[in-house]
C-alpha cells in the first residue's frame, strides 16, 4: 500500500449557507466547486485550504452530534497556526468564541478549540 496523504474530509452540515459563509468568509477556505445534486436535493461544496480539501454536504434530517466532543466518528478538525494569539484575536473579532488556550500534554504546544455553526469542534494547534 502506498498511501500519500489525506485527500479530503467531509462534513454534513445543517444549514448550507451558514456553513459556507463560516468556512469561506470567516476561516478563509477557497471554493473549488459547488454542485447541486438534484437527485438528493442538496448541495456539495468542495473547499481548499493550503492543499487540503474539505467537503461540505447539506444535510436533511441528519441526527445531531451525540455529544461534545466524545462521539464515535470524527472527533475534531485541527488547524496548524504559527501565531496562536493573532489567530484567536482574529476569530474573536469575527464573533467566533474560543476556549481558553492550554498546553497539549503530548506535544507541549499551545492549543485551543472553537466550534463551527453545527457545533463541530475545531482546534487550533501551534
Amino acid at each position: 500500500m502506498n498511501l500519500k496523504k489525506i485527500h479530503h474530509i467531509a462534513i454534513i452540515v445543517s444549514d448550507y449557507e451558514v456553513s459556507k459563509k463560516f468556512y469561506t468568509e470567516l476561516l478563509g477556505f477557497k471554493v473549488i466547486r459547488e454542485s447541486f445534486r438534484a437527485d438528493r436535493g442538496d448541495y456539495k461544496l468542495d473547499l481548499e485550504l493550503d492543499g487540503c480539501e474539505l467537503e461540505l454536504f447539506s444535510g436533511k434530517n441528519n441526527p445531531k452530534r451525540a455529544s461534545y466532543p466524545e462521539a464515535y466518528g470524527l472527533r475534531h478538525l485541527a488547524f496548524f497556526v504559527e501565531d496562536m494569539d493573532a489567530v484567536i484575536k482574529e476569530l474573536n473579532q469575527k464573533g467566533i468564541e474560543t476556549e481558553p488556550v492550554r498546553t497539549d500534554e503530548f506535544t507541549g504546544k499551545k492549543m485551543t478549540f472553537f466550534r463551527d455553526p453545527d457545533g463541530l469542534p475545531l482546534e487550533l494547534h501551534e
